[in-house]
């Protein structure tokens, strides 16, 4: 492979494949063509088929609810982009059809919407996946998750990410969003454990003066408010979606 030119990478090929592209090269690279492994012609076979394969032409469509199957929590796609379904309410006018009135935010960007169906009409559902992984480390502009089971890593995005990058200590359990099975996002846990990196000392009288809470910096550079008594270097319990304080570890 190395006088091919060639990165080596698994593939499937059979030997009728194998001498009809080795035959393919040797008007052109007689040497190579005499010098090449069945393995590295097969590289190139896999690549050559690969080029008339259909490409994807736009998002995967798994199925469709119809009006009558809209619910909070649901995900959908509109437009191409999946959205999460925040408020579904049926309403029946005096007059004309009844429909379904809807508030969704598009996974991708984070804006909330709003959305009205008739009753009858359908949805597409989003080829939404969830895969419970570990965070191990970050890398570049991205982080790094593994799958416990299967070894399978995945890397996401910081932009992906944002400031929920902030509970990312490592060993972290999350979940992975994958969207057409690229990854979107992360859903983190109801509660993380993160440990004190720096605080100020509680001082003598500042919960007479009304002050019983103080400011501090946690591992992963995420500031949150802490009671006077807790330390540098301990471990705490914090609300991911609230940002609080939820007691020591």
């Amino acid at each position: 492979s190395g006088n091919l030119g060639l990165t080596e990478r698994p593939c499937l090929v059979d030997n009728a494949m194998l001498d009809t592209v080795k035959h393919s090269f040797v008007g052109q690279q007689p040497a190579a063509a005499d010098r090449a492994s069945p393995f590295a012609v097969g590289l190139v076979a896999f690549d050559v088929l690969n080029s008339f394969a259909p490409r994807n032409a736009g998002p995967t469509i798994v199925g469709t609810y119809n009006t009558s199957d809209l619910k909070k929590g649901i995900k959908i796609q509109i437009d191409g982009e999946p959205y999460l379904m925040l408020e579904v309410q049926f309403v029946k006018p005096g007059k004309g059809q009844a429909f379904t009135r809807c508030r969704l935010r598009n996974l991708l960007t984070g804006n909330v919407i709003e959305r009205t169906y008739k009753s009858g009409e359908t949805v597409e559902i989003a080829d939404i996946e969830e895969r419970k992984m570990q965070y191990i480390y970050p890398e570049a502009d991205a982080f790094v998750f593994m799958d416990q089971t299967s070894g399978d890593q995945v890397i996401v995005p910081s932009d992906k990410i944002g400031e929920e990058k902030r509970f990312l200590a490592d060993g972290l359990d999350v979940s992975i969003v994958l969207f057409n099975g690229n990854p979107i996002g992360i859903e983190l846990p109801a509660i993380v454990e993160l440990t004190v990196a720096e605080t100020e000392p509680g001082a003598r009288g500042d919960t007479a003066a009304g002050n019983v809470t103080k400011a501090a910096t946690l591992e992963t550079g995420l500031e949150i408010r802490v009671p006077l008594f807790i330390k540098e270097g301990e471990k705490i319990k914090v609300h991911t979606e609230t940002r609080e304080f939820a007691g020591r570890a």
